[in-house]
């Protein structure tokens, strides 16, 4: 097995090089280790040092325009730089003060077309001259009427996966890091914050704020939010922001995010970042979370009201380690991110409750995994860790196999060789590799080294390769206890059995508990049954929005026509793709149709850019 493993790792290595003439820099930035099949860039060839971003934000016009500065060192004498531009509006280019002519390239789908700028050796600071088109990707333009507070609009980015050069012309790959600065003028009495050091901690006279991040990051994590924010200190070295509308409740929703930090810190080593605080976004944000650093970018609907659902903040806050720390170095390894980022957020979620709880999440992960295995088919190659994204949208990664089959094949690993093992390996890991960008390849040559270090036996138990390199679900997966999800499997059976509630016993239940019930019913629940239980449960008017959703799916499969007014409501105020892609996709396959295209007509405007582009190809 050793030897099976070995020869895949460097042959892999060596293929991997010689598709980039790979080439390592030293100082505060990357070392280009692997070909990116996602960037245009030519940051294998030049050394990318330092942006600087001189912007302003024009709310009434829509517009983000100004100057994007780079500091680079030409050691090899390239004769350009190359950078990531989609849609960009380059007006002039200066190189060390001087003007400089600049071409496009061709442009190629999902990735842009490359800013192309003539170099001397000896060029050091190549100044860019640019405004932000009205259709960038990565922005989304929020009017007053669509924010919570309905008083200011709003501005926010959504950087990842490659669409931070739809807003700044940069090397826009996650194994390319660099450090920035920026200086940001707002309107008067509106708030700045970015993914850096200086986030004001309330509004200014001036509506210029400046901001500095020292540690090199990829472009991915590139991140600003507009509008009228407030912040609310949660210790000394975390705090909220949000509307202000809304802080009252996310301060307090969020109260435990200090103790979250200290717990992360417990696991795996101090945390790097200085601060941790979490804005909360207006409805329209796509995902959950953004980890963006010092800065998580967040979604209203965790927002329960008795944080049930702040796990998501673990995650974020998780990837202050895995993907910030220490990132993968195309999107190829993205389950170096996100693998890593599940299993570090279910330790921390073990070490704040307890570990019949944390089961529960081992559990839904793994009914997520099992669902996505059959979406793409057992034997797809899209099933396999590592990834083969050349020629793909890059965002076809971030499906669950990265995030659970990751994060189960690392529970896998501290199942076989202890815990105590296994956690001194991981904080070495990242200690070890700080700042850096990391392989698949790579990483399973230092786990062979550093852990595993030959042993026939272990290898064996691990199957590394079917793991990584194979299809579907292993067949030594792990698979938690389900102490508490048998109970919730004795009730469901009650209720199908009775087509009753009376006798079900559901006190103390938490969302994880009410979303095993719902999950497993049958697909053909009837109409009179989502009666019985909306009655009971008040399903319908939920305020969790796990709960809410998921509901609402069933009730467009059964028919359940009480439901859709608030289903309706619903999805004018998520913008969230977890749930919004889910619902009308369920429509639209069962006959629903001209509702779904009556309800996106409604409320298309209230959502992100992108993920107004994967709505419009499912509806139709």
């Amino acid at each position: 097995m050793r030897k099976q493993l070995t020869a895949i790792m460097f042959g892999t290595l060596l293929l991997a090089a010689c598709g980039n003439n790979k080439t390592e820099h030293a100082g505060n930035t990357q070392a280009v280790i692997a070909k990116d099949m996602h960037t245009l860039s030519n940051a294998d060839s030049i050394l990318i040092k330092h942006l600087s971003l001189d912007l302003t934000v024009d709310m009434d016009s829509q517009q983000l325009y100004g100057w994007a500065g780079w500091e680079i060192e030409n050691t090899m004498g390239a004769q350009s730089l190359r950078l990531d531009n989609h849609d960009l509006i380059i007006d002039s280019v200066l190189v060390d003060g001087v003007a400089a002519t600049f071409s496009i390239g061709a442009k190629q789908e999902h990735l842009g077309a490359a800013l192309i700028i003539p170099l001397l050796k000896e060029s050091h600071k190549v100044m860019i001259k640019y405004a932000a088109s009205k259709g960038a990707k990565a922005l989304q333009w929020l009017a007053a009427s669509q924010t919570i507070g309905k008083k200011q609009p709003f501005l926010y980015t959504q950087s990842e996966s490659i669409y931070a050069r739809s807003w700044v012309p940069c090397p826009d790959g996650p194994g390319i890091r660099f450090s920035y600065s920026a200086r940001i003028q707002v309107p008067k009495g509106m708030m700045a914050v970015m993914s850096a050091s200086g986030n004001a901690q309330q509004a200014n006279d001036s509506g210029i704020y400046h901001f500095e991040m020292e540690k090199p990051i990829p472009a991915y994590l590139l991140a600003l939010a507009v509008g009228d924010i407030r912040f609310k200190a949660i210790d000394e070295r975390t705090g909220v922001y949000a509307e202000p509308e809304m802080i009252a409740k996310v301060a307090n929703e969020f109260a435990e995010i200090g103790k979250m930090v200290n717990t992360a810190e417990s696991l795996y080593g101090p945390y790097a970042w200085g601060r941790y605080d979490v804005i909360v976004l207006p409805a329209g944000f796509p995902i959950g979370g953004m980890e963006n650093p010092k800065l998580t970018f967040c979604t209203p609907t965790v927002i329960a009201g008795d944080r049930s659902l702040v796990n998501l903040i673990a995650h974020e806050l998780a990837h202050s380690w895995s993907g910030n720390l220490v990132t993968n170095a195309t999107w190829d390894d993205i389950w170096m991110n996100e693998g890593f980022t599940v299993y570090f957020e279910r330790r921390i979620s073990e070490a704040m409750n307890d570990k019949t709880y944390v089961n529960m999440l081992w559990e839904l992960g793994y009914q997520d995994l099992e669902m996505a295995v059959e979406d793409f088919g057992k034997d797809s190659r899209k099933t396999w860790l590592k990834q083969d994204l050349k020629g793909k949208d890059a965002d076809e990664g971030l499906s669950d196999i990265p995030y659970e089959k990751g994060a189960l094949f690392l529970w896998l690993i501290e199942q076989n060789v202890g815990r105590e093992k296994w956690d001194a390996f991981l904080k070495n890991y990242f200690a070890t590799h700080a700042f850096q960008t990391i392989t698949t390849e790579k990483f399973l040559d230092y786990l062979d080294k550093n852990l595993l270090k030959g042993d026939s036996a272990l290898y064996k138990m691990l199957d590394v390769n079917a793991w990584v390199y194979g299809p579907g679900i292993p067949a030594n997966a792990p698979r938690a206890a389900m102490e508490r999800f048998e109970k919730v499997n004795i009730e469901r059976a009650k209720f199908l059995e009775e087509k009753s509630t009376k006798n079900l016993n559901t006190a103390n239940w938490t969302t994880h508990e009410w979303l095993h019930f719902l999950r497993k019913m049958p697909k053909d629940l009837t109409t009179d049954q989502m009666v019985v239980l909306d009655q009971a449960f008040h399903f319908t008017t939920a305020k969790n929005s796990e709960i809410a959703d998921l509901w609402f799916v069933m009730s467009v499969r059964a028919g359940y026509e009480k439901a859709y007014g608030e289903m309706d409501k619903f999805l004018s105020v998520t913008g969230r793709q977890k749930f919004i892609i889910p619902l009308y996709e369920e429509m639209m396959q069962t006959g629903k149709v001209e509702m779904a295209k009556a309800i996106y007509k409604k409320h298309k405007t209230n959502y992100h850019p992108l993920a107004q582009s994967k709505l419009d190809k499912i509806i139709k």
